[in-house]
């Protein structure tokens, strides 16, 4: 009975230690099962990430000093572990965690490593078992590092059967698009103007790592496609280098090059090289496109020894552009021969003509027709939680930029809330991934935002604190700054404040991972 007892103490506490870690799981999920960012969401949520697990081992601890039966104390803690677990299911997520089969995986590794060590301690001492729970964040690290070469091995075989996918369609068009911000949207845009004269496939929604382009490739990829247009992400070195490895692209869009992803790159000089590492990519008749945006991508146009490399001007040009709330028109001019066309999008804001034509020139340098390139940016559309015009209930319209702030993008979704009438109000909890200068960018956001909105709201009391200074410095109405605590708070105060004529910008939308 004894030893039924001593199995049956550890298949329960691996149960709880994994029932009490499903907060972790998502975690590492939400950073791409990549075990720098899993320490650091870990580190910056240390109370929602570490009290769980903390409490139920600090309840089993306690029925084992106190001398309860085992039965019961593994009752207790089991029930614990169970509303724990449940808590975590029930919470509202803005990317769910899902159960996709590396979770399984990750599951699986998870339960056996742990009950090998739940077995060891508690042979060494009760109280040494029951106080597994506790580790629980080092026991999901662990069981990533165990499971890490048989996922490399299954995202190897993969990757393989995607290449092979490309090469058997030696006549596909291939374009590879990267930059810091503004990729998806030109990669959408770019699209929609092709889709004109061919038959375009691209990566869904951000799909801009090597197993998203993968899954994308094997599921989507058919042969009567002409053209393929891959987003291409980075948060390290080298992470371009690998998807132009799997892609091969022929054509290379840098969309812009700026300060993103800082926590990881360290530098915006490191941005730039990793960026370049699309163009180093290209086969050597090759076609780059760069924007110009005279500072690192014009510093990168310099760099590439390619013949066919192009900016907004060099091939087609726009002039008389007009934004307002109804979108953008401008005309569009053929450099060699001087032909114009009239373009008109619902695109919101003047910066959007910059993505357009970066996709204007790639259409360009394709052979398509100024006629074909009209037809193409009038089907354009806003793309969902970037820049994207909404009608809200009761007269008040609603812009979701939601996606992901950066500097440049805040910048640019102020400048288009001003063309607005009516009362503009900002509700945001600003940016992320800026290192060491988030702060400093943050403040720069607030004293832009004084002079573009009459209210601001912003989520989340420690990470806004900056906005709320660069505000306040910039002489803003402190009785139209309110500060809330979760995006639920933020919706409930509006209901009491909005009216007919507003106008609302929802300037980003932190990930789960982010949460005070």
């Amino acid at each position: 009975m004894t030893g039924i007892l001593f199995a049956l103490e550890a298949l329960v506490l691996t149960a709880c230690c994994i029932a009490c870690g499903w907060r972790l799981l998502h975690y590492f999920q939400l950073e791409s099962y990549q075990l720098p960012g899993y320490r650091k969401s870990v580190r910056r949520n240390a109370m929602r990430a570490a009290l769980p697990p903390v409490a139920v081992a600090a309840l089993g601890v306690s029925c084992v000093r106190l001398g309860a039966p085992v039965l019961l104390r593994l009752a207790l803690v089991a029930l614990l572990a169970a509303l724990t677990f449940l808590r975590a299911r029930r919470e509202k997520a803005k990317k769910p965690f899902v159960l996709t089969e590396r979770v399984k995986r990750l599951i699986a590794v998870h339960a056996v490593t742990t009950l090998v060590l739940a077995l060891l301690a508690l042979a060494v001492s009760p109280v040494l078992g029951y106080l597994l729970p506790a580790f629980e964040p080092l026991l999901v690290a662990l069981a990533a590092v165990c499971a890490q070469p048989v996922e490399t091995k299954i995202n190897n075989q993969f990757l393989n059967d995607a290449k092979r996918r490309l090469d058997a369609m030696p006549g596909l068009i291939k374009i590879g698009i990267t930059g810091s911000y503004g990729k998806t949207s030109t990669k959408f845009l770019l699209r929609d103007i092709l889709s004109v004269k061919y038959s375009v496939l691209a990566t869904p929604s951000s799909f801009n790592t090597p197993m998203g382009v993968t899954r994308v490739i094997r599921e989507q990829l058919m042969p009567s496609h002409q053209v393929f247009i891959a987003e291409m992400g980075a948060r390290h070195v080298g992470d371009i280098r690998e998807l132009v490895d799997l892609v091969h692209p022929s054509i290379g869009l840098i969309t812009s090059v700026g300060p993103q992803h800082l926590d990881t790159f360290g530098t915006v000089g490191r941005v730039r090289d990793t960026k370049y590492e699309l163009i180093e990519g290209l086969p050597q008749d090759g076609i780059a496109i760069f924007a110009r945006d005279g500072a690192h991508c014009d510093a990168l146009y310099a760099r590439c020894p390619l013949a066919a490399k192009f900016r907004p001007g060099d091939l087609v040009e726009a002039s008389g552009v007009e934004a307002g709330p109804w979108g953008t028109r401008f005309t569009l001019t053929d450099v060699q021969t001087g032909e114009s066309r009239q373009m008109e999008t619902r695109l919101l804001g003047e910066h959007s003509i910059a993505n357009l034509l970066l996709c204007c020139t790639a259409a360009k340098a394709l052979g398509m027709t100024l006629e074909e390139i009209a037809l193409g940016v009038s089907r354009c559309e806003p793309v969902e939680h970037r820049l994207q015009l909404i009608s809200g209930a009761g007269g008040v319209s609603i812009i979701d930029d939601a996606f992901n702030a950066n500097p440049v993008g805040a910048q640019a979704a102020l400048r288009v809330l001003k063309h607005f009438p009516g009362r503009r109000i900002i509700v945001t909890p600003g940016m992320v991934e800026l290192g060491g200068r988030e702060e400093e960018f943050n403040r720069a956001f607030g004293k832009q935002m004084a002079s573009s909105v009459d209210i601001a709201i912003l989520v989340g009391k420690k990470h806004t604190r900056p906005i709320a200074e660069g505000l306040l410095d910039a002489g803003f109405d402190e009785s139209n700054l309110h500060v809330v605590g979760s995006l639920n708070e933020s919706t409930e105060l509006l209901h009491t404040m909005m009216r007919a004529g507003d106008v609302v910008l929802y300037e980003n939308d932190l990930p789960d991972n982010y949460s005070e």
